[in-house]
C-alpha cells in the first residue's frame, strides 16, 4: 500500500527520532498515522531528556519486554538488535535476561505473608522463629552477594531456608560474574517491578533505594519508569495487524458474494 504524504513525513520522523524502524509499526502508520505520532512523542520523552545513556535504555527495554509478566518478542528482538548496534557486548544482554528471571520468586514474597498470616488468624503460629546457623548463614551470604537484606525476606528465610540458599545462588549469578554496574542492574529490577504488567510495588520500593545506594539519580530512575510507562502500545503492535489482515479478508469475502 502506497503511504500519503504525511505518512511519510511521520515515518521519518519516528525514524530520526528512535533511530530505527519495524515492521510493527507499519500497520498502525497505515490504519492511524496521527496516533503513532502522538505515541512517538509520549516514548521519546527519554530519549529527549538522556539521563541514561542509549545502551542502558537499550538494556531497560528489554528487560520490560523480556520479562515473565510480558513476553513481547517483537520488541525484545527490537531492543536486542538495537543494543547489539549501539555496541552492548552479548553478555551484558545476557546478564539483563538473568536479572529478570529472578521476577518469579515474588511468589514466595506475595505468598509466604499472606500464609504466615492465616497460620498466625488460626493460631498455628505467634511468633517468628529464632534462625539456625544455616539461616544465619544463607542470609549473610544473601547480603554479600547482593549487597542487601531487606525484610520482605525474613519470613521466606525463616519457613524455608533451602528455597531461600537455593534462590540466593540462582539471584547471585549476574551479581557476581557480571560486568554491568550495580545501578544498573537495580534500575533493571526496577524496570520491571513497576511495569504494568507486573506493579510489585514492595520490590519497586527496595529496589529504588538500593539504586539510589548506587548513585543514581531521581532523573535516572525516572527516566526508567518513562520507558516502561509505554508498554501499552503493544495493545496496538499487536493487535493493528490483525485488524488489517481481518479488514482484508472481509473485503475478499464481500467481493466474493
Amino acid at each position: 500500500m502506497t503511504l500519503t504524504a504525511r505518512q511519510e513525513e511521520i515515518k521519518a520522523r519516528f525514524i530520526e527520532v528512535r533511530g530505527a524502524w519495524g515492521p510493527s509499526w507499519d500497520a498502525i502508520l497505515r490504519l492511524d498515522p496521527e496516533f503513532l505520532l502522538a505515541y512517538l512523542d509520549f516514548s521519546a520523552v527519554p530519549w529527549r531528556q538522556n539521563h541514561l545513556t542509549p545502551q542502558v535504555k537499550e538494556l531497560i527495554y528489554i528487560a520490560v519486554d523480556a520479562n515473565a509478566t510480558h513476553m513481547y518478542l517483537p520488541g525484545v528482538r527490537q531492543h536486542v538488535r538495537a543494543a547489539l548496534k549501539l555496541g552492548v557486548p552479548p553478555a551484558q544482554i545476557m546478564e539483563v535476561l538473568e536479572l529478570c528471571a529472578t521476577l518469579g520468586i515474588h511468589a514466595m514474597n506475595i505468598g509466604v505473608p499472606i500464609l504466615v498470616q492465616v497460620l498466625e488468624e488460626k493460631g498455628l503460629r505467634t511468633a517468628p522463629e529464632p534462625l539456625t546457623s544455616r539461616q544465619e548463614e544463607i542470609k549473610a551470604e544473601f547480603a554479600a552477594n547482593r549487597g542487601y537484606w531487606n525484610p520482605f525476606w525474613d519470613e521466606i528465610l525463616e519457613l524455608d531456608p533451602e528455597l531461600f540458599a537455593a534462590y540466593t545462588e540462582f539471584s547471585s549469578v549476574p551479581w557476581r560474574g557480571g560486568t554491568l554496574e550495580p545501578k544498573v542492574k537495580e534500575l533493571v529490577y526496577i524496570a520491571f517491578d513497576t511495569a504494568a504488567t507486573h506493579l510489585y510495588t514492595i520490590g519497586l520500593k527496595a529496589h529504588i533505594e538500593n539504586a539510589i545506594g548506587y548513585g543514581a539519580t531521581p532523573q535516572e530512575i525516572l527516566e526508567v519508569m518513562e520507558i516502561a510507562a509505554v508498554l501499552g502500545i503493544h495493545a496496538v503492535t499487536t493487535a493493528a495487524p490483525i485488524l488489517e489482515e481481518e479488514v482484508r479478508a472481509a473485503a475478499q469475502d464481500g467481493g466474493a458474494e
